[in-house]
């Protein structure tokens, strides 16, 4: 009876495990307990929780003395060094003002940094002592200039300047809000001439609304004209608020009423002056019933 129970007993003992999905290859079988793939921890492994590099504290401290040190060598260069210094003056847009008189109204104060230049001073000296300056820009151009782009004001009409015998003579150019802003010898080519003349029964005008009112109703026409009908236009006369005419070139006047309506009646007078090219006289004071008359 001892003989099998021993043969049984050594052939569970040289029995070795089959894992599953080897395809039949057996080996040692593997610790009850231990997960496949697993080693444990040696010397090089990472332990959880630990970080590598330098505590949190002790880096916001070196990126906060990077950004110290960056501003510092920032405001270095635009304020202490040589390299970002106003070293001239870049005029552009002028037409009748010449560079040097744009650059001598603006007094811009050469060889400080550039960063400190005042933009805002500089436009309203130039528009203070440069009327005929509508607008302009001034901007800092790296690394070393000072740009002025200029607007200048373009007349619409001029008038006979009779403010004292010494500018008799002389004319005062007048843009198409009405602002005088230059005084010059001769007319300019193409810009028509502005005359209030209040008649005898245009007291009541005049008193209502003023000389300087009539004057900007004027303007208010020319400004209306068409370009080529502005140029051929000799002189604005001005009577009454509601009475303003036109002198044209080749002895044609314009009845134009008002200043009111002013694109209606461009359009009516333009139509007119091409329909009627031998007429001499125009009206267009109701430019929904415009007429024409003369040889």
């Amino acid at each position: 009876m001892a003989g099998p129970t021993t043969a049984r007993r050594g052939g569970a003992k040289s029995k070795k495990s089959v894992r599953p999905g080897s395809g039949g290859r057996t080996g040692p079988s593997r610790p009850a307990g231990k997960p496949a793939g697993k080693k444990p921890p040696g010397r090089g492994s990472r332990r959880p929780g630990l970080r590598s590099g330098l505590p949190r504290g002790r880096r916001l401290i070196l990126w906060a003395v990077a950004a110290v040190l960056a501003g510092g060598a920032a405001g270095w260069a635009l304020y202490g060094s040589t390299w970002l210094r106003a070293t001239r003056v870049e005029v552009s847009g002028t037409r009748v003002l010449t560079p040097d008189e744009v650059r001598a109204a603006a007094d811009v104060k050469l060889g400080g940094p550039l960063v400190s230049v005042d933009t805002d001073a500089i436009g309203e000296r130039l528009r203070a002592a440069l009327p005929r300056i509508e607008s302009v820009n001034v901007e800092r151009s790296w690394p070393h200039a000072v740009g002025l782009k200029v607007v200048e004001r373009q007349p619409k009409a001029i008038v006979q300047d009779t403010s004292d015998s010494a500018k008799r003579g002389k004319f005062i150019e007048i843009d198409g809000a009405g602002v005088r802003f230059a005084t010059v010898d001769q007319a300019p080519r193409g810009v028509p001439r502005l005359t209030v003349e209040p008649s005898a029964t245009a007291e009541a005008s005049l008193s209502r609304f003023g000389p300087e009112r009539l004057e900007r109703e004027g303007v208010r026409v020319a400004e209306a004209l068409p370009a080529d009908v502005r140029a051929d236009t000799r002189a604005i006369r001005v009577r009454s608020y509601d009475s303003i005419t036109l002198e044209l070139t080749g002895d044609r006047t314009v009845v134009w009423g008002s200043g009111e309506r002013g694109e209606a009646k461009a359009r009516a007078l333009t139509a007119l002056l091409k329909a009627a090219r031998g007429a001499d006289h125009f009206d267009v004071s109701a430019p929904s019933a415009p007429a024409a008359s003369g040889s």
